[in-house]
């Protein structure tokens, strides 16, 4: 019997003054292009959950995060084609301004409170805001 494999990926969940969040509205990658997600990506080898999600900060909004910034809020197992191990993490503090630094990915940033995202939002990320809200810190989500 063949030991599962994971693929890890790290949400960042980004906070204004009028308590909304950051989401971004994928596009032109073919996979869920209109749905709305979060500033996110897949663990490289070597990478602490810290450094990933600073490092996409970086890559997907311009942003810079301080080490000792991010706080857990929730790891999620997802069934999919392969087993994903998602965790999302709050952004207490950040330098720069967020800006679309993706556009051939992205096609926009948009604000709006954690208990009603845009629509439509990605399936999986609308399951671990509803356990974020609910202060679950482990879930399952399941398609």
């Amino acid at each position: 019997m063949s030991r599962m494999q994971s693929v890890v990926d790290v949400h960042v969940l980004f906070k204004n003054d009028n308590n909304e969040y950051l989401f971004i509205q994928r596009a032109n990658t073919g996979h869920r292009d209109g749905q709305y997600s979060l500033v996110a990506g897949h663990l490289e080898p070597g990478e602490s959950i810290e450094e990933c999600a600073i490092r996409e900060s970086k890559e997907e909004a311009g942003v810079s995060i301080a080490p000792g910034s991010l706080d857990f809020k929730l790891v999620m197992r997802r069934d999919s084609e392969q087993n994903r191990i998602s965790f999302f993490l709050t952004c207490r503090s950040w330098e720069g301004t967020l800006v679309n630094m993706e556009p051939h990915k992205c096609s926009a940033f948009v604000w709006a409170p954690l208990d009603h995202p845009p629509e439509p939002t990605v399936d999986y990320i609308a399951h671990a805001l509803e356990n974020i809200r609910n202060g679950v810190i482990l879930a399952d989500f399941k398609p």
